[in-house]
């Protein structure tokens, strides 16, 4: 049986010496890893948004180079990091085979970032018919951050 999965962030965690780490490793969520959180006396009960935070931090277990992954690191994560760790939590935890394998080749088919000189288009060749630059992928966005439905626990 797998237990730990390998991610990489859209974006990455930035450090402060300036290090961008995007690839990881997570591992399946037990239930303590559920309930520990809830007995931190900064959590205000099921909906606290910070509960998210506490409970990644139990289960990422590397960040790039760090092996010691803490609730600093989750919170200095961007939003779409975030967004994208908790789509992944849901997905390895309470997916099935296939949604798991889709989303672990989504990853790696993500495509690279534009860059200023890539965005620009080539004059075309003297003699040569100019085309249309081909429409962009459309990304898969949230629409906002939401807690998996406990409905699909």
């Amino acid at each position: 049986m797998r237990t730990e999965y390998e991610f990489v962030l859209p974006r990455g965690y930035l450090e402060e010496t300036g290090t961008l780490h995007k690839r990881g490793t997570m591992r399946l969520a037990t239930a303590r890893d559920e309930l520990e959180p809830l007995r931190d006396p900064t959590i205000t009960g099921p909906d606290d948004p910070r509960l998210t935070i506490l409970v990644l931090t139990r289960v990422v277990q590397t960040l790039g180079t760090m092996v010691l992954v803490t609730p600093h690191e989750i919170e200095g994560l961007f939003a779409a990091d975030l967004a994208y760790l908790q789509d992944f939590y849901g997905v390895i935890n309470f997916g099935n085979d296939a949604e798991i394998e889709q989303m672990l080749a989504a990853q790696e088919e993500r495509p690279a970032p534009v860059t200023t000189a890539a965005a620009k288009t080539a004059e075309p060749e003297e003699g040569a018919e100019a085309t249309a630059p081909a429409p962009a992928t459309p990304i898969n966005r949230r629409a906002a951050i939401q807690e998996v439905p406990s409905g699909s626990r």
